[in-house]
């Protein structure tokens, strides 16, 4: 067929069958599609068709809905629904409304759980799309030349080019047209403050391009991304404003409520107000959307924060538009995992704009917001303001609900790693509540994240005490030995090293964990905490020998602290073990027999680049010191002192006060040791303080290397009164010069005044005319006279007059009131100071 013989395109639609949609509140339209191409004559040349649908959403349906005039609205608005369909739509609707939620899910505990959208939803359709006329592929030219027109046929095609663009079978031919993509452009540019329905039109059309990312590059050439950002930042400047006037409508109608024309304009205002906002609310959604799709790119992502868009997110958060919330904190939520964000979110107060969220009758943005707040919660000033704030009672709240309940966890744990925000638990129903997830969850282990709170909670005093009320620690260990599950017994460890009540109730299970530790476990980890249990239990009526014979646990602790035996965390709780036991005189001798102090030093040997073995075993000397059965063999039989001394100038200052409160113990009870205990503190203060010395002779040699600084320290930095070898000369001993060298500039060296008459003529004073009672250290009396206020003086301080010439007074030609300087010091023929 050749192009020319095609001369028209007929259209025609036809209506098919009704359905319901699967998932949604939603009507499915189906209708089939002929395009056919006439000739010259009208004869069909080419024909086509295709198989559509179309969704209509009604998401407002409900219980309290009449579905017969919903029906009836729909069939009058809907072209393909023929009217003689009214009975099988209202059929349709009322199944709907009857019909059970199926996008439900059963949770741990048997509850209803939704499943929530992972990505806000699309748009969907509003005011400025909705057009009577149905679009065709074929006319996108005629769409394109409505962009020439003025605002309603520009606002008419690009509805029709949107039309199209929300089909994704048309997106690749649109892209293929550049003219379409260039002229949506520069009428988005030129025009996008003439009309918001213009623009969010347009906008929407790209958006649909971004949701493929091979479309991404010719959005970004045509700049369509800073334009957004643009247009975004403008509505929230106009919505401060249209904010600001509202409110002060507001003030003048409280203060004057009797006006009924005051009343009359707000209300005006008010409806106005409301419907901009609902269209710029939808300008900003789309905008949102399409900025969120580009910035899968992180270098876009970059470009835009730096254009802050972080702050405009934010700022947007105080809208009550669900629709739009969802987007603007899903944006935010994966802008937050870089930390460069979160801080700007941090001094935007974003925390205080999330408080009226949380919690909120809107699953899905409930649930958006929450895994922003736990994006931000691993920041530990944010959670500090999440506490604040009163965020912490809301959280547990919310524990019930199945659809957040992980989510919900995640973020308490967070909070509860601050040991400040611990104690605010004791105000909630938070332990209460983890206590019956942890002791009713099904299967061999509990939830981590459940456990993993309540190990934080646990490590509070207060907490483990509302833990232990009734029979929560019998339930806990129970089912700890039960399921050998090391995580219920660390939460059970965390509640033994608090003293009080809580520590005695573990003197029921000492024989359990006695026997777990000297038998073969499989698991190590719940070893550990076995043990860690033992060594907290410091308790005074212990009988600890009984229970190291009955068990015989001493030969299983020689053998652990033999360097090799078993793993570093194994043999840390070993000699904490220890060290707990050593606090008993009998205990600490049987252990000493046995070779356990031995032992220790080996592993001293071995470990010593492990600071918490090394303080660990430090402890246990410390302990065995004050015991006098042990004291000498620490002391006689052990190098123990020889290593404390080493140890005593340790980076760590843990082991540095335990190794000075036991040397100061051996020092007071043997005087050999304490000789030379005093003697490497002598030698260490000794080195501290030549190093100090050194360190300041190398400063000031330093400072001679410079000559300009060392001139300037002394003329600049101090008062010249405090130097008076800057005033006198040097005196008959040969004291070398008048100034010190360095305090003088090569120019006053070779001036006369310094080599000249100043220098006694061979060091002598009495040929100078000082006589012999001349004392060179002796201050002179002063003979430098007053001179009036604002007098001019010449370089040398002499009076002069408003032409520069010397003024000389009454007494013979002086220029001083107060002493002659010829007669004195002989000045007058070298200085020209030469009377009348």
């Amino acid at each position: 067929m050749q192009e020319n013989d095609a001369r028209f395109l007929k259209r025609q639609v036809k209506g098919g069958s009704i359905d319901v949609h699967p998932t949604e509140k939603a009507l499915v339209v189906n209708y089939e599609l002929e395009a056919t191409i006439l000739g010259e004559m009208g004869d069909p040349m080419l024909g086509e068709r295709k198989e559509c649908q179309k969704i209509i959403r009604v998401k407002s349906l409900n219980n309290n809905t009449n579905v017969a005039s919903l029906a009836k609205e729909i069939v009058d608005r809907c072209k393909l629904i023929h009217p003689s369909k009214l009975p099988e739509v209202e059929q349709l609707l009322y199944y709907l409304q009857n019909r059970k939620d199926n996008n439900t899910q059963q949770g741990n505990d048997g509850k209803p759980r939704q499943q929530l959208s992972e990505r806000p939803m699309d748009p969907g359709v509003y005011d400025g799309t909705e057009i009577d006329e149905v679009a065709n592929i074929n006319d996108v030219e005629d769409y394109l030349e409505l962009l020439y027109e003025d605002i309603p046929e520009k606002l008419k095609g690009s509805a029709l080019l949107l039309q199209l663009a929300r089909n994704p079978d048309n997106l690749e031919e649109l892209f293929q047209n550049e003219t379409v993509v260039q002229a949506l452009a520069r009428v988005l540019k030129d025009d996008w403050k003439k009309s918001t329905e213009l623009a969010t039109n347009i906008i929407y059309i790209f958006f649909c391009f971004s949701s493929f990312s091979q479309f991404h590059g010719v959005i970004s050439h045509f700049r369509v991304g800073a334009l957004c950002m643009q247009i975004v930042e403008h509505e929230l400047k106009k919505y401060d404003i249209w904010k600001q006037e509202i409110q002060k409508k507001k003030a003048a109608l409280d203060a004057d409520r009797q006006n009924g024309q005051l009343k009359k304009d707000f209300d005006k205002s008010n409806k106005k107000m409301q419907g901009l906002l609902r269209k710029q609310e939808q300008l900003l959604r789309v905008s949102y959307y399409l900025l969120l799709n580009l910035a899968e790119d992180l270098k876009v992502e970059v470009k835009m924060r730096n254009k802050s868009v972080v702050t405009m997110l934010v700022k947007s958060l105080e809208r009550d538009n669900f629709e739009l919330l969802i987007l603007v904190v899903s944006f935010l939520k994966k802008l937050s995992i870089f930390s460069e964000n979160k801080d700007e979110m941090l001094e935007q107060n974003i925390i205080e704009k999330l408080t009226k969220i949380v919690p909120c009758n809107h699953e899905d943005l409930l649930n958006v917001t929450l895994r922003l707040l736990l994006n931000l919660s691993f920041d530990s000033e944010l959670r500090s303001r999440m506490v604040k704030l009163g965020m912490l009672p809301k959280l547990v709240g919310l524990l019930s609900n199945e659809n957040h309940r992980i989510i919900v966890l995640c973020i308490l744990y967070h909070i509860s790693t601050d040991e400040k925000c611990k104690s605010m638990f004791t105000f909630t129903d938070c332990i209460p509540i983890v206590m019956k997830m942890l002791l009713e969850s099904e299967g061999n282990h509990v939830e981590l994240e459940v456990i993993a709170l309540c190990i934080n909670l646990a490590s509070n005093k207060r907490n483990a005490q509302i833990i232990c009320e009734g029979s929560g620690m019998k339930m806990i260990m129970k089912r700890a030995f039960k399921l050998k599950d090391p995580l219920l017994l660390k939460m059970a460890r965390n509640i033994s090293q608090h003293d009080g009540p809580t520590k005695e109730l573990f003197l029921d299970y000492i024989p359990q964990l006695c026997e777990t530790i000297v038998s073969k476990v499989e698991d190590e980890d719940f070893m550990i905490e076995c043990i860690g249990i033992l060594a907290n239990l410091t308790m005074e009526d212990l009988d600890y020998e009984l229970i190291l014979q009955e068990y015989k646990i001493v030969p299983w602790i020689k053998d652990k602290l033999q360097p090799g035996n078993a793993e570093d965390d194994l043999v840390l709780e070993v000699i904490i073990l220890v060290g707990t036991v050593c606090n008993d005189d009998s205990c600490a001798q049987m252990l000493s027999d046995n070779g356990v102090v031995h032992s220790l030093i080996e592993l001293l040997n071995a470990k010593q680049e492990d600071d918490e073995v090394v303080c660990q075993i430090v402890y246990v000397f410390y302990q065995m010191i004050f015991h006098e059965s042990t004291r000498e063999i620490i002391i006689k039989d052990t190098q123990a002192p020889a290593y404390l001394i080493d140890l005593m100038h340790d980076k760590n200052p843990e082991i540095r006060k335990v190794c000075d409160n036991t040397l100061d113990i051996i020092a007071e009870y043997d005087e050999e040791w304490a000789k030379k205990i005093q003697l490497e503190k002598f030698r260490w203060h000794n080195s501290q303080w030549l190093e100090m010395v050194e360190s300041r002779q190398m400063d000031e040699n330093e400072a001679y290397m410079y000559g300009d600084e060392g001139i300037g320290s002394y003329i600049q930095d101090t008062d010249i009164l405090d130097r008076p070898d800057l005033f006198y000369d040097t005196g008959p001993d040969g004291y070398d010069g008048g100034m010190l060298e360095g305090n003088v500039t090569p120019e006053y060296l070779e001036h006369d005044g310094y080599n000249g008459a100043m220098m006694p003529p061979n060091g002598s004073y009495n040929d100078a005319g000082y006589g012999d009672d001349y004392d060179p250290y002796q201050r002179p009396e002063s003979n430098m006279g007053f001179i009036m206020d604002g007098q001019p003086v010449d370089e040398y301080g002499q009076p002069v007059d408003n032409y520069g010439n010397p003024i000389y007074g009454n007494d013979g030609g002086k220029g001083y009131v107060n002493g002659n300087m010829q007669d004195e010091y002989g000045y007058q023929q070298q200085y020209g100071y030469q009377g009348q």
